[in-house]
């Protein structure tokens, strides 16, 4: 033989029927594979996806629908203290209203109950011969009644009546206003999370703020308007507080009211001031059940004794007090 002659080598024969079934096995296992693979880097992808956008790495939009080929892109809050402020705001919006006193000098308020109470402060509503609007922030506008002002606090519960709408059945049926959630303000503690809703200014309805709790059991001198009143065991908060914010809610990041904004330090800077919502539940309940807020009280006359009045009462000295 040949150095470079090989011997010929042939294929083995193989019959039909095993050629079929061989084919099939390589199709089956091309397809498996295929699905396998497919399926696997999904899953990763999703798993480095998230991962990723932790650490801020992809950005921070999602796709939400395509309307005429065009993507929609979202925001995404990045921090869930963010996430939830923004959620805070948009649930109690609407029941924030902004109370005008002939359409010129504005303050807040926020319902409490379905039927139109509102909860605000005694010196935005303190004149008594004027007429009072509510504007809601859907832009719906309502004559406000003042229904009771707390006679040691500044505190005062207005009254807006409910539009009347038509239901499936075609009959006329009372519209209930969106209302806030009560807190508790004693389980308040300083370096908390807040946030303000007001009128500022008493021309940018709902204009939110947030701030911390800086204090709590203030005592202050609140003044304006030739109205003069001590407020004790207030609270105090670096949340953005403006004129016309008095009588909006102080809000945790629950969404819960635990204060009503009321005052700011002119002098400084981001020193405001709430009252504690527990101060104003009496009130609010009150006023649902006996139409007005009252306080007992021991009253007490006295008069400085002079040598007629103890001649008269017959009293031992004709000093001190009777």
């Amino acid at each position: 033989m040949n150095l470079y002659d090989l011997p010929k080598f042939s294929f083995p024969k193989i019959k039909k029927g095993a050629f079929g079934l061989i084919a099939l096995v390589i199709f089956t296992s091309i397809i498996f594979g295929f699905l396998a693979g497919a399926i696997s880097s999904a899953f990763f992808y999703v798993q480095i996806k998230d991962y990723l956008e932790k650490l801020n790495i992809l950005p921070q939009t999602v796709e939400r629908e395509i309307v005429e080929k065009e993507i929609v892109r979202e925001y995404l809050p990045q921090t869930s203290q963010e996430e939830t402020i923004i959620k805070v705001v948009k649930e109690v919006s609407p029941a924030v209203v902004s109370i005008m006193k002939r359409e010129i000098e504005g303050g807040t308020g926020f319902i409490v109950s379905e039927d139109g109470m509102i909860l605000t402060n005694k010196h935005v509503v303190l004149d008594e011969e004027a007429e009072y609007t509510v504007f809601t922030n859907d832009g719906r506008k309502f004559s406000a009644k003042v229904l009771a002002q707390d006679p040691i606090q500044d505190l005062a519960v207005l009254g807006i009546e409910q539009e009347k709408t038509v239901d499936g059945n075609g009959e006329f049926v009372l519209e209930s206003f969106p209302t806030v959630k009560l807190g508790d303000s004693d389980k308040l503690e300083s370096g908390q999370t807040v946030i303000a809703i007001g009128n500022a200014l008493g021309e940018f309805r709902n204009t939110v703020s947030v701030g911390v709790i800086s204090g709590l059991g203030r005592k202050i001198t609140a003044s304006g308007g030739g109205f003069v009143e001590i407020l004790e065991d207030v609270i105090q908060t670096d949340a953005a507080i403006n004129k016309g914010n008095s009588g909006g809610p102080l809000l945790n990041l629950r969404g819960e009211v635990v204060g009503i904004n009321t005052a700011m330090a002119l002098e400084a800077q981001s020193i405001g001031f709430a009252i504690p919502i527990n101060k104003a539940k009496k009130d609010i309940e009150q006023v649902k059940t006996i139409g007005k807020i009252v306080y007992p009280f021991l009253g007490i006359h006295y008069v400085l004794i002079s040598e007629k009045i103890k001649e008269e009462n017959d009293l031992p000295v004709d000093y001190g007090a009777l």
